[in-house]
């Protein structure tokens, strides 16, 4: 997936700003380690083998089945980071985050892959606020293969510009 407009990385994205159909490639990459997996994971309370257990994902556990044979990072924060990636382009004119759907992983991160993001917007609506629109974004995780490894839509009430308020 290439983006086929540059990366917007002012503060200035207000709801007129972003046009259907449009895609970003945000500027920022971020390589996972394995203090973020063990981290984070312990802080939401997921414990699981496939995020601990070195010698199990070795020996007995996903091997041959999914393809790898050691510790995945826990999906949770690999969509909160393509999100926090696409944050700078995506949310600095955001008054409310409307929801997140569609949320899919497509691909398993290990420690030592970086995430980059990219996002389409996939439609603008007018919202009952006169200083506001909503947008729906879909965004892309992928890793340094060009893999894509999360895919998911937020929607969220963006400002409009000052000027432009109905």
């Amino acid at each position: 997936m290439k983006a086929n407009d540059p990366a917007l990385t002012s503060p200035n994205n207000y709801f007129e700003d972003f046009e259907v159909g449009q895609v970003i490639s945000h500027a920022r990459g971020k390589t996972m380690t394995e203090m973020d997996n063990v981290l984070l994971t312990n802080l939401v309370m997921n414990t699981a083998d496939g995020h601990f257990n070195e010698h199990r994902m070795k020996t007995q556990s996903l091997k041959g089945v999914a393809g790898f044979d050691t510790r995945i990072v826990f999906g949770g924060i690999n969509f909160s980071l393509v999100i926090g990636l696409a944050a700078q382009d995506t949310a600095e004119q955001v008054i409310e985050e409307l929801g997140m759907d569609k949320i899919r992983l497509k691909h398993p991160v290990i420690h030592g892959d970086t995430l980059y993001a990219m996002t389409e917007v996939l439609e603008k609506t007018e919202s009952a606020r006169p200083d506001a629109g909503v947008i729906r974004f879909r965004h892309y995780g992928i890793n340094q293969d060009d893999k894509l490894v999360f895919e998911g839509e937020r929607t969220a009430l963006v400002k409009r510009k000052p000027s432009a308020a109905r």
